[in-house]
């Protein structure tokens, strides 16, 4: 079942205990049309922002104040405060979304394109507006995204292009979607973002973030952008960049480092799925398609190699224990001790990933969560305290937190009740490593196991084998 846990880590967030046994009866052929099937639904809105932060912002009669943008210092203070916490309700409401949901192809693909398209912002409204538009066309159409998440009030807001005005133009939204978005850095020249900028002139947002396009700001003049010329507006110039097969192939090798391999990553192919992501005109699900279906996909060099995010790893675990943390908050503080808080990346880049996820501490953390959970135990929160990057999350003190959870270990009980106690940690490292077992250390593991009784053993292997290195890869 090695190949089915690769797939279920790669396209989610590995297998859930309480659904193990009936993935595991689905013959081969059916694994991914089940994974697409189960994310055709369309995504439920996240609204978390409360009637105070509404009431700032989307109060009715207020249209000119949205349009004026005019709120007070005393008014700006407290949507601040408010957002800030809104904003955890919303990054842990979609740590249960990514537990809980069926949709685990969409909920992936959402992380992913929440990294590609990083934005750091503390108006709740806002953000949940963007994670929407990440979410819904998280497998539809990358045009659709781009355009979708280049008007969102986030990200206009956070690369300052409500300032780009057409006496004044300000480059760094243009920028940032040349680099970042669509065709990488060293493939476009600095007059092309000048000349981009101009023509994203007059893009910006309301209070409420809805889009607006305001044309006596824009800049009408002729632009050439890579090689073009006319009077072009922001939608022309992302037709433009949605024209470069370079678009195509800096978005897969992307895609290819998270889905498949962050080293191993081979011209051929990469040029291969670039040219079919192309010519569909930019489907993502039939990239991920070309990708799940491939032989090698599952080649040796691919499984087992990838180093879980922390957002990866928490919600595996919680897919696979079940948890329900008794202080839902404490997540937070995970999140920010491990080096991935969802909402607060750490530039416009996102999270570097790989073996940037690992340093000498939070190794050490990760590999003692399960057993902080099972013991109820304290845990040190040493994050640095930058508030330009957490944006006020969790304590800037530190200290230490009780990291206790509700176990449900009768799923785990259920799925190995069959199985022999001299066989219970191989059939168990099976179900919990997507790398080879070949040289389990099972005498080692068996003697720091519970063997009072056939629950203690079932607990205590399952929590040793998680506080494991080979259980922070994928």
């Amino acid at each position: 079942m090695q190949k089915l846990q690769h797939l279920l880590w790669r396209f989610g967030f590995g297998p859930r205990t309480k659904s193990w046994d009936k993935w595991a009866a689905l013959p081969e052929a059916s694994w991914w049309p089940k994974l697409k099937e189960d994310a055709l639904p369309e995504p439920v809105y996240f609204d978390v922002a409360d009637s105070a932060v509404k009431g700032l912002l989307m109060g009715v009669g207020q249209l000119g104040k949205l349009e004026r943008e005019d709120l007070g210092k005393d008014e700006k203070k407290e949507l601040r405060e408010k957002s800030r916490e809104n904003i955890k309700s919303l990054n842990l409401h979609w740590i249960e979304e990514m537990t809980h949901s069926k949709s685990q192809l969409r909920e992936k693909m959402a992380l992913f394109w929440h990294g590609h398209f990083a934005s750091r912002n503390f108006n709740v409204l806002y953000q949940q507006q963007m994670l929407h538009v990440i979410r819904t066309h998280a497998l539809g159409n990358f045009g659709d995204l781009l355009r979708g998440v280049s008007k969102s009030a986030a990200m206009l807001a956070f690369l300052n292009n409500q300032q780009n005005k057409k006496q004044h133009p300000n480059e760094n939204f243009a920028r940032e979607v040349m680099e970042l978005f669509t065709l990488g850095r060293g493939n476009y020249s600095e007059t092309d973002i000048k000349e981009a900028a101009r023509a994203f002139t007059g893009w910006g947002f309301r209070l409420n973030g809805d889009f607006i396009f305001r044309k006596p700001q824009h800049d009408g003049g002729n632009k050439t952008v890579l090689g073009k010329t006319g009077k072009f507006d922001g939608d022309d110039v992302l037709d433009i960049l949605l024209e470069q097969r370079q678009t195509a192939r800096f978005i897969v090798r992307k895609l290819y480092k998270f889905v498949v391999n962050e080293s191993v990553i081979p011209d051929e192919r990469i040029n291969w799925l670039a040219d079919r992501f192309y010519q569909s005109g930019y489907q993502v699900m039939r990239l991920l398609e070309d990708i799940a279906r491939s032989e090698w996909f599952y080649a040796p060099e691919n499984v087992g190699a990838k180093i879980k995010s922390p957002v990866e790893l928490w919600v595996g675990i919680r897919r696979a224990l079940p948890i329900e943390p008794d202080n839902p908050e404490v997540q937070l503080l995970l999140q920010r001790a491990l080096g991935q808080v969802l909402f607060y990346p750490p530039g416009v880049a996102g999270w570097p990933g790989g073996k940037n996820w690992i340093d000498s501490s939070s190794l050490m953390l990760r590999l003692s969560v399960p057993q902080m959970l099972f013991d109820r135990r304290d845990f040190d929160v040493s994050a640095k305290a930058d508030d330009d990057q957490q944006m006020g999350q969790g304590d800037r003190g530190g200290g230490k937190r009780r990291f206790g959870a509700t176990i449900d270990w009768q799923p785990v009980s259920d799925l190995f009740r069959s199985v022999p106690e001299k066989d219970l940690i191989p059939r168990m490292a099976d179900y919990l490593w997507t790398s080879s077992t070949q040289n389990l250390p099972v005498k080692v593991l068996e003697q720091h196991t519970d063997h009072s009784d056939r629950s203690a053993l079932v607990k205590s292997s399952m929590i040793r084998l998680m506080a494991t290195p080979e259980y922070q890869l994928c």
